[in-house]
């Protein structure tokens, strides 16, 4: 009887790449942090007990992070320029339910009891022990929900939310009111942002067909975008006419 010939995994499995498979299955922890040598001590302390880690060194970066790979887990530090950890935390909650732990050098127990009563998950203060880190992530993953895929996009810059599934737009903190063209319209511009996206584009995305009766209907209800828009805050202006080719809206990503 001929023995059992066992080949190595790369010639029975071509093409897979075991590293990258358990990569995919680890949870993603995101790190907002902007002192470099904390980022990099989190990382290690995190890669070591089995989560892929990333980092962002402000608020803008955190928020477009977040809508771009969907954490499991953040880590956020109060004291950053530019916008703080608490500013960033409310557009985070706009943004997603997924999980939030401070990790400040703030020892203030007020500064305690208002993480949490605002409905952050836990609050860890520098300097801190590896081991309680570890713990106290596993701890918030136990208990937090499946976190779905965001339904929403900020732009902190600019002070817009745009929500998908509510079809409410929030601009400069107002509400703005529109009719169902109206929002199909900016949520395309929105998705497809800081791109030029092209009249064709729109066409098809918001009619499913592209034609010159079309074309004008998006230019009527584009006046009356900015019209409504431009009611909040005169300038600058955010959607920009790209001339024969289409509209941009102007925001930071």
């Amino acid at each position: 009887m001929n023995e059992p010939v066992t080949l190595p995994l790369d010639q029975t499995q071509p093409g897979i790449d075991l590293d990258e498979i358990t990569k995919a299955s680890r949870q993603t922890i995101l790190v907002v942090e902007d002192e470099p040598d904390t980022v990099f001590l989190l990382k290690q302390i995190l890669r070591m007990a089995g989560y892929n880690v990333l980092s962002a060194v402000n608020g803008y970066e955190a928020i477009q992070k977040c809508m771009d790979i969907h954490p499991d887990l953040i880590l956020l530090d109060l004291m950053m320029p530019e916008m703080d950890g608490w500013q960033t935390y409310q557009y985070l909650r706009e943004a997603t339910d997924v999980p939030v732990i401070v990790i400040s050098a703030i020892h203030n127990k007020e500064d305690v009891v208002r993480a949490l009563r605002i409905g952050m998950d836990d609050y860890i203060t520098k300097p801190f022990v590896n081991a309680e880190v570890v713990a106290r992530v596993q701890a918030v993953l136990r208990r937090a929900r499946p976190t779905k895929q965001s339904d929403r996009l900020v732009f902190p810059h600019e002070g817009l939310i745009i929500n998908f599934t509510t079809q409410e737009v929030i601009y400069q903190q107002k509400h703005i009111q529109l009719t169902g063209k109206e929002f199909a319209i900016l949520a395309c511009l929105a998705k497809h942002a800081p791109e030029v996206v092209h009249y064709k584009t729109i066409a098809e995305e918001v009619w499913g067909k592209d034609s010159p009766q079309v074309r004008n209907r998006i230019k009527y209800l584009i006046y009356l975008l900015r019209q409504k828009l431009g009611n909040v805050i005169q300038t600058p202006e955010l959607i920009q006419n790209i001339d024969r080719l289409g509209y941009k809206l102007l925001v930071t990503r």
